[in-house]
């Protein structure tokens, strides 16, 4: 009886429990779990970051061992003598005590590990952007949608009245027509906007591994403010310091220096510590088949410790045309860093003043709405009375309608403004989008 009970409260339970609608943070939180092109970008700073440990590998000793069992048979005129086995094991360690190459391979691979981190913290704070940009793409073609379906509602409920105005004569035929030409342009936006929707959500759905049924819409009072602080060239500075394409493109530079500087000292002395150990076991008993063997069964060890020194003069010209490639290499990434630096610079400053206008655009179109509501009621009245016609009803609803799209676009494009400012100058965080998703319902 127990187990039925739960099971009915179970089931009540689920059944009365509204649809929970999914707000910007968690959606965000299954494309941290889902998003193929974010995974893929943590495979590759796995990646990165190994070189590192393949930098400090170079300045580390390195050992080796190998071994060996032999049967050997020894014949006289084709007249087996005598067969046995021998074993032998070798031990090589290899400690660098000059080595220049390898002291810029190691700063290398610290340049590039940390290049990775860089990049990865990049492309997270992509992640962000794109999935906000996914996520209001579709509040927008939502919102989009219902206005076209108010529209195509309120145009057809005109489209009736003018017919029956004219069956009773007191309209015009050319009443009907127009409204008539009006709500067929209202189902063509209506079907637009459809598909439009169906668009987006198969974008946030590419993101996020499966398909989001409600998502939370932003309450009426969204905060709208501008950058703070206000001056634009206190956002270049903290992006000059901050973000993160410029330090990975800064760090790919010093890792490609040190490449140059390890292929320039390819020319240089190398100085090595060599251990060796070797061990070796013969089962042979007589040489020649007739000279009794004095070390039968007996190992014999041999070690040998030194300090080899090499200098490479001439290699038909590899390592000369190596370091002159190398430099190249490094002249291009100096050059990149640059750009980079200036495409920062560019970046941040357009999406300062992007923020800015957008929000004077949110407030604009805020009072546009208002605007378009007061002459609807207006034409609305001036209708009734008859000092306004059809054609000027038809757009001031039309007038209305496109207002309220606008101004409900204008919020989410804010958003995305805000966010890619704060990504350009590298202090977006997963904290932003919570904010956001703190103002939802």
């Amino acid at each position: 009886m127990y187990k039925i009970y739960s099971l009915f409260f179970l089931f009540f339970l689920l059944v009365a429990r509204p649809i929970s609608s999914e707000n910007l943070a968690d959606v965000y939180e299954l494309a941290l779990k889902n998003d193929p092109l974010l995974r893929a970008a943590e495979a590759t700073f796995r990646a990165g970051k190994e070189n590192k440990a393949q930098g400090i590998a170079g300045l580390l000793p390195t050992l080796s061992i190998s071994g060996g069992t032999n049967w050997n048979e020894y014949r006289v005129q084709e007249t087996f003598v005598e067969g046995y086995n021998s074993y032998a094991y070798l031990a090589n360690l290899n400690q660098p005590i000059f080595r220049l190459d390898k002291w810029f391979q190691f700063e290398r691979g610290n340049a590039l590990s940390e290049a990775a981190a860089a990049e990865f913290a990049y492309q997270q704070q992509e992640t962000m952007v794109r999935v906000a940009s996914a996520y209001f793409n579709v509040l927008n073609s939502i919102d989009s949608l219902n206005a076209a379906r108010a529209e195509e509602k309120a145009i057809g409920r005109q489209k009736d009245l003018a017919k029956k105005r004219f069956d009773v004569g007191l309209a015009a035929i050319t009443e009907v027509q127009e409204t008539q030409a009006a709500y067929d342009l209202t189902v063509v936006s209506r079907i637009a906007r459809e598909a439009q929707l169906d668009s987006a959500q198969e974008s946030l759905t590419s993101i996020v591994g499966r398909e989001l049924k409600l998502l939370s819409p932003l309450i009426d009072e969204f905060e709208i403010s501008l950058p703070n602080p206000l001056d634009r060239e206190s956002w270049v500075n903290l992006g000059l310091k901050n973000n993160y394409q410029l330090k990975s493109a800064k760090l790919q530079r010093d890792a490609a220096k040190a490449t140059a500087r390890s292929a320039a000292s390819n020319h240089l002395p190398q100085i090595d510590l060599v251990g060796r150990i070797s061990n070796s076991t013969s089962k042979q008993g007589k040489f020649g088949g007739f000279i009794q063997n004095p070390l039968f069964g007996i190992e014999q060890d041999t070690r040998q410790y030194s300090i080899q020194f090499n200098l490479p003069l001439y290699a038909g010209g590899a390592i000369s045309s190596a370091r002159r490639q190398a430099y190249a290499n490094y002249d291009r990434s100096k050059e990149q860093a640059i750009f980079t630096e200036r495409s920062t610079i560019r970046d941040i400053r357009s999406n300062h003043f992007g923020v800015q206008t957008q929000v004077a655009n949110v407030t604009a179109r805020k009072q546009a709405l208002a605007s378009a509501e007061s002459a609807l009621e207006a034409t609305q009245i001036g209708y009734e009375v008859g000092t306004r016609n059809t054609v000027d009803l038809l757009d001031a609803q039309k007038r209305l309608f496109q207002a309220q799209r606008d101004y409900a676009s204008s919020r989410y494009e804010y958003i995305i403004s805000m966010l890619r400012l704060k990504a350009s100058v590298g202090t977006l965080s997963p904290e932003d989008l919570i904010n956001i998703s703190n103002q939802m319902d």
